[in-house]
């Protein structure tokens, strides 16, 4: 089956590998950016230059997931051009490297509302329609930091990302009875192939900052990136996340994995997951409530 699919973030990095690879697959994709006619209209010359040369459906689209006027906007000519979203990909976000106490509670919330609030008000923009058609896919774009091995000076990310994966897990259950299915990709620390690292915000308070990068953490920093890309084999290819995705979203409703881990890296993510994933499990079995564990088939009226 084709579908129509949604990728929120999809300038660069996972986002743009994932566009072009599903687009390859054959399905009509929407590759949502903010600044289209300024800052990024070099990334949509690249992707209506790429589905002109490939023949795919890769569209780009106005969308800043921080504003709910803009999100909005763009689904709404999302499924006025299609009839409706059948796949939504949370892939925008935005990481902060530096010590945590120099990041002002301003800072944790600009991070916050790039990986938590964004979700939500793409959520509550195109769930509507989706609930009504009574089929789909969220998919979200997490890291393997929520629960895996987790280096310093990455705070405010690290906490922004385990926000985005609980509320991930608490939307599976509520969306299931629409006939709604959740997939969360767990990327492991991709250090190259991806702007992720190369565009980190940094803390606000220098002052702080300086204190700890001069103190006893000093060098800690370089150490600290160092080490983590040479944890990575010589062959990790973060394209694998975008091929992970295309999979799952080929795969037949009701069949596709709750959680899928792509890290090459191996930081003890999947097996700290698997633990929590058997909980949650069992958990809603000792309640009664298993059927919230699986997408309900769509119902059609008696006729």
């Amino acid at each position: 089956m084709t579908y129509t699919i949604l990728i929120t973030g999809a300038s660069s990095g996972f986002g743009a590998m994932t566009a072009r690879a599903l687009a390859d697959a054959g399905h009509t994709v929407y590759a949502t950016m903010r600044e289209t006619e300024g800052r990024n209209a070099p990334k949509v010359a690249e992707a209506r230059n790429y589905a002109t040369s490939r023949g795919v459906d890769l569209r780009t689209a106005e969308m800043d997931v921080a504003d709910a006027a803009s999100v909005g906007a763009c689904i709404a000519q999302v499924e006025s051009e299609t009839g409706g979203i059948d796949v939504l990909i949370h892939n925008a976000g935005h990481m902060g490297f530096g010590p945590t106490e120099a990041f002002s509670p301003e800072d944790l919330a600009r991070y916050y509302d790039s990986n938590v609030l964004s979700t939500q008000r793409v959520n509550r923009a195109a769930l509507p329609a989706m609930r009504a058609r009574g089929r789909g896919l969220v998919l979200w774009v997490g890291s393997s930091s929520t629960r895996g091995g987790t280096p310093p000076f990455l705070g405010p990310y690290f906490a922004a990302k385990a926000g985005m994966d609980a509320l991930a897990v608490s939307y599976a259950a509520e969306l299931a009875p629409w006939g709604i299915e959740t997939t969360i990709m767990v990327p492991g620390a991709f250090t190259s192939g991806t702007n992720h690292f190369a565009h980190a915000g940094r803390p606000s308070d220098p002052e702080i900052a300086t204190a700890y990068m001069d103190g006893p953490l000093k060098g800690v920093d370089k150490i600290a990136l160092d080490r983590l890309a040479a944890l990575e084999p010589d062959d990790a290819d973060p394209a694998d996340v975008a091929r992970a995705i295309v999979r799952v979203v080929d795969m037949p409703f009701s069949k596709r994995p709750f959680r899928v881990h792509v890290d090459p890296s191996r930081d003890g993510s999947e097996e700290v997951n698997a633990v929590a994933d058997r909980v949650r499990r069992e958990i809603f079995w000792r309640m009664g409530l298993e059927s919230l564990l699986r997408p309900a088939a769509k119902t059609e009226p008696a006729t």
